[in-house]
């Protein structure tokens, strides 16, 4: 039976509608949500219709009934937590991923999708200057891709130690230990518990969130047995590096496998100006990395790599009668997931519009800003930037705790920008991360007069 193309075309076209007059509301909006969800839900919830509905109507219905409800995370004045916007070539490669509808699970069956996912893997090694030959899977974001890689290094660890984890399972098996810095991110112990290995033994950190490498030593000096040691490329407050080689090298000494989360700094070491902060990286066995974060690709779209292909398949891949493999691998062989749509697709997009001087100069304009934003904050009177600003992050505090809570406060309150509150090294602040692609010298201007209201209001 033909498609009813039709129905197609007026669906997709109301979308298209919709979404440009979203995309062309975000100079201007403000970046809250204008209504929360228990009022939204008013209006949406009830019983299930019994009849249906024309499917371009439903869109509009749709859109009406959410965008009131939208953050303005795509706009160049968001600043909370980690979230990057979308590029151009990404969102249209994003919506042709959706049209074509591959499970790109086997390479046999859909090799249009996976191919392209291939070939950027290999420019993303390239760009990163990671070894040649790593495994390259594409999973739902950071928390999976550091899943992904501290698998591959428990299966690793364990086999290395004699243990068959894939037939005697963990009861039993060796203790593995995991050495993390006091400041990793949170998503490392998440996927350190869904892979059964329980709590990490903590390494003490510096002032910027670095882990610190005499530590390090010391705690690897009574380590025998399994080990893995988890490092961060791009701390969630201060943007700082941990010592990448001289962390890799003691590990190594030990037998150790190493894990390098790098959510959003790991893409600095394709800037030529800021690829000091990644010294050493290559040498580590696993990367976790988020394209939706520093490179500007839709959610979902982590990026999971692993030096050695044998112990990242041996822990994530499987095999079915009705399977059909390729000699050359599948992308099942790489991730959690046996069906996924081609994420790896709008990533292919972005590199292959920006090459790598794009993509260098989007690193760098990303850092520049958050250094403009750091300054413009300093100007601000009682205001005090707390972090050294080596990449894309700011933590700026204004007094005592509480009057940094209602600086922030307001500053959200205001609208123009949105900048999340946290807390570092034991004190209240107001946190940027400048993760946009769109974000210009207006947008910083701006979120910084936002700032300065703030304090005002709060004298």
């Amino acid at each position: 039976m033909a498609l009813p193309t039709e129905e197609y075309e007026a669906a997709l076209d109301r979308a298209a509608t919709r979404a440009r007059e979203w995309l062309a509301s975000l100079a201007t909006r403000p970046v809250p949500p204008r209504r929360d969800a228990d009022s939204l839900l008013q209006d949406l919830d009830g019983p299930l219709p019994d009849e249906g509905s024309d499917a371009a109507a439903v869109v509009d219905m749709l859109a009406d009934a959410v965008e009131p409800g939208l953050m303005a995370i795509p706009s160049g004045r968001f600043f909370g937590w980690v979230m990057g916007g979308t590029l151009p070539a990404a969102l249209g490669a994003d919506w042709l991923t959706s049209a074509w509808d591959q499970n790109s699970g086997l390479r046999y069956a859909t090799p249009g999708t996976v191919v392209v996912e291939e070939v950027a893997g290999r420019w993303i090694l390239d760009l990163l200057g990671l070894p040649d030959g790593a495994d390259v899977g594409f999973v739902t974001g950071g928390t999976m891709a550091n899943f992904t890689g501290l698998a591959a290094g428990r299966q690793q660890v364990l086999t290395d130690a004699g243990w068959d984890l894939d037939r005697r399972g963990l009861t039993g098996a060796p203790r593995v230990r995991v050495l993390v810095g006091a400041e990793r991110h949170v998503t490392v112990d998440l996927a350190l518990r869904y892979l059964g290995l329980g709590e990490p033994e903590v390494v003490a950190a510096d002032d910027q969130g670095r882990l610190v490498a005499d530590a390090l030593q010391e705690a690897l000096a009574g380590v025998t047995g399994p080990t893995i040691v988890c490092l961060q490329a791009g701390n969630l407050h201060s943007g700082a590096f941990d010592p990448l080689e001289t962390a890799t090298t003691l590990a190594h000494a030990k037998g150790a496998w190493v894990h390098v989360d790098g959510a959003f700094g790991l893409w600095a070491a394709a800037s030529p100006r800021l690829a000091h902060l990644t010294a050493g990286v290559e040498r580590a066995d696993s990367w976790a990395t988020d394209a939706h974060k520093t490179l500007n690709v839709p959610y979902d779209c982590g990026i999971a790599i692993v030096a050695r292909p044998e112990p990242l398949r041996r822990a994530m891949g499987s095999h079915a009668s009705y399977f059909i493999p390729d000699e050359a691998g599948d992308p099942m062989d790489k991730v959690p997931e046996l069906s996924r749509r081609a994420r790896g697709v709008p990533v292919w997009a972005t590199l292959r519009c920006l090459g790598r001087a794009g993509i260098a100069a989007l690193v760098d304009r990303l850092a520049a800003n958050a250094s403009a934003l750091a300054s413009g904050f300093s100007g601000i009177d009682g205001a005090e930037v707390l972090n050294d600003v080596v990449f894309t992050q700011v933590c700026c505090a204004f007094g005592d705790d509480a009057r940094t809570r209602e600086v922030t406060a307001r500053v959200l309150a205001d609208g123009t920008a949105w900048m999340s509150g946290s807390q570092w090294r034991a004190r209240a602040v107001m946190r940027a991360s400048v993760s946009n692609w769109s974000t210009d010298d207006a947008d910083v201007a701006v979120s910084v007069d936002a700032v300065r209201r703030a304090v005002a209001a709060v004298g």
